[in-house]
């Protein structure tokens, strides 16, 4: 019969409780149990390195993810910015194509007056733009 059926355990003269098998093990202490606890001390003083190195790489990697993410939002701010300007400047160039559609149209009805009107606008917005220029060359 095989040693680890329960029949042996049903018996009542089976009186050794099965925890102080367990007290053996741990208590014992000598030579071997030393150079075990030195083996297992060394094993997880090497473990820690090893995940310590591990965490290391990681928090590296985070630190380029976000140095990545950064440029990146950076990027993205300066495209958002660029965007803008050119949305701007071409909604000026449309108002200035109007304006000159209508001044020819002015001219064609003979109607100076509002032509000389239309082509002091358009004058004051080329103006306008040409200080804005300026002043964004300087900056």
């Amino acid at each position: 019969m095989a040693p680890f059926s329960m029949r042996c355990r049903l018996h009542r003269h089976h009186k050794k409780p099965i925890a102080k098998k367990g007290l053996k093990l741990q208590t014992k202490t000598g030579k071997n149990g030393m150079k075990g606890m030195q083996e297992r001390f060394k094993r997880l003083k090497t473990e820690m390195e090893e995940i310590s190195e591990e965490q290391k790489g990681i928090r590296d990697g985070q630190r380029q993810v976000r140095e990545k993410f950064e440029a990146i939002e950076s990027e993205c701010e300066q495209l958002k910015k660029e965007t803008k300007f050119i949305i701007q400047q071409s909604a000026r160039t449309q108002i200035k194509l109007v304006l000159m559609f209508r001044i020819l149209k002015a001219r064609e009805e003979s109607d100076s007056a509002t032509a000389a009107n239309l082509t002091q606008l358009l004058g004051q917005i080329v103006a306008r733009e040409k200080e804005e220029r300026q002043a964004l060359g300087d900056a």
